[in-house]
């Protein structure tokens, strides 16, 4: 991978030795911006002056948050990296980051009225030695028996969508620049799955009704507080993220933004909310909630545009698109086991998944640490706020709850419509249109090299172009939303 990048680095020269010095001003420092950052740094240094990150929260890292119970720090929003997101893994090399690798859970599937389906529990210390060896054989066995074949299928449509999807990591001399995520999905493959359901496409690919219906189904809610009928990219990803050798940062992944920045010596500013982006006189003015101003060449959203309430002169349009919440509930106590029909807590699974039925309250309730006999970490997804009088009934003792509510990623309806990654036609960016695709670190990051790419290749063409005059963005090709 370091390889790679240095090729990036000498074919991206071209763009930095003759591009005039710019300087680029970055919306969100989230991991968006920061990759966004990081990529500028690397392939364009000579072409870039400054790169301003404007953040609004107090934290960098965004939606790679974690929340803190008893003193222990647990991952509330991005909590997974697949084992092959190369860019992640790069940066987590170059960073110094040490990966926790993410143990397998003793699963249940929840109906709302018993468990349909559970793993085998974990071996214990005191278990058989022959029971520990035995087990991942017993444990696959078991899943096979209920699902069959299908799993086989699964396990297929996720490597063929994996397999497109490493495209992206292509070298840069077989990889073109792309000025929307249509183009880059087309390019790669990828794009059909944008175009149907995950649960069409499942269909398509051979996996029965109780597969889709259970199993699939848990890991959407999961993955993306979503059924099997969100479109199928998404979907797939999703599934991807239930593969073996998944990991995540010791300490919290937010530490991957946090070191891009710091790496590209970018301008940090923290607490300032972006609501005004005016062109004007061949350049951006950025006007904060707190009245500051900031003047660049080149700006860049790297925050998604959805549920932010920023003015854009000249107004810009992009597709609507809503956003799925995803409330993240921290409890420290003991579960009730009598909720679940059973008589003790250490009958009810480490990670209870649900079904898609309206009656249950939430996607997932799953064990983060243990401190001892009844006293335990857990970690509730839902699409709702979870009520202190719903939470009573679910856990007999409550000492710690820690409430989060993210505006976490798209509601995916198939089929997709995507923004370009040029809002404007001169050099105001959207890196976060690629998210209607899929929501995850890596595909924000692989957003955010073709975004930097696109900014040097196009800042090359204008210190090219015979005319210094720089004209006023047409809004003729962009339906939609204005903004």
């Amino acid at each position: 991978m370091a390889r790679f990048l240095h090729l990036c680095s000498a074919l991206l020269f071209l763009f930095s030795a003759t591009a005039e010095g710019t300087r680029v001003c970055i919306v969100g420092g989230g991991i968006a911006g920061a990759s966004l950052a990081h990529f500028l740094k690397d392939y364009g240094e000579a072409a870039i002056d400054e790169i301003i990150i404007l953040e609004k929260n107090s934290v960098v890292g965004g939606r790679m948050a974690t929340a803190t119970l008893a003193g222990d720090t647990f991952e509330a929003g991005a909590t997974v990296i697949h084992r092959k997101n190369l860019h992640a893994l790069n940066f987590t090399s170059f960073l110094g980051l040490t990966h926790k690798p993410k143990s397998s859970s003793w699963l249940g599937i929840w109906n709302g009225s018993r468990f349909v389906f559970q793993t085998l529990p974990p071996p214990k210390s005191s278990s058989p030695f022959l029971y520990k060896k035995l087990f991942p054989f017993l444990n696959s066995l078991l899943v096979f028996r209920r699902y069959g074949l299908s799993l086989l299928r699964m396990r297929s449509f996720v490597e063929r969508t994996v397999g497109e999807f490493m495209n992206f990591y292509k070298e840069l001399g077989d990889r073109p620049i792309f000025e929307s995520p249509e183009e880059m999905l087309k390019w790669s493959g990828l794009h059909g799955l944008t175009k149907k359901s995950l649960r069409e496409e499942l269909a398509l690919a051979g996996l029965s009704p109780l597969l889709i219906s259970e199993l699939v189904t848990v890991i959407t809610r999961i993955n993306y507080g979503q059924s099997v009928d969100m479109s199928g990219l998404a979907g797939a990803v999703g599934l991807a993220g239930s593969d073996s050798g998944l990991w995540a940062v010791d300490g919290g992944n937010w530490q991957i933004a946090a070191g891009l920045i710091e790496r590209s010596n970018a301008t940090l500013n923290l607490g300032e909310e972006i609501v005004a982006v005016e062109f004007k006189n061949g350049e951006y003015e950025l006007e904060s909630k707190a009245g500051n101003r900031y003047f660049c060449r080149v700006a860049v959203i790297a925050t998604p545009l959805d549920e932010v309430n920023v003015s854009f002169s000249p107004p810009i349009s992009i597709p609507r698109r809503s956003l799925q919440h995803t409330h993240v509930t921290f409890i420290r106590g003991l579960v009730n086991p009598a909720y679940f029909g059973l008589e003790s807590e250490s009958d009810v699974p480490d990670l209870v998944g649900t079904m898609e039925i309206p009656e249950i309250p939430f996607s997932s309730i799953t064990i983060q640490k243990s401190y001892g006999q009844g006293d335990k970490a857990y970690r509730i997804f839902s699409r709702r706020k979870m009520e202190d009088s719903l939470l009573n009934q679910i856990f007999r003792e409550r000492t710690e709850t820690v409430r989060i509510d993210w505006a976490a990623y798209p509601r995916y309806n198939a089929p997709e419509e995507f923004a370009s990654f040029v809002l404007d036609g001169l050099h105001l960016y959207y890196v976060n249109s690629f998210e209607s695709a899929a929501s995850t670190i890596e595909t924000s990051a692989v957003a955010a090299e073709n975004v930097a790419r696109l900014i040097l290749s196009r800042l090359l063409d204008d210190s090219d172009s015979s005319s210094n005059v720089i004209r006023a963005p047409s809004r003729s090709t962009l339906p939609h939303l204005d903004l």
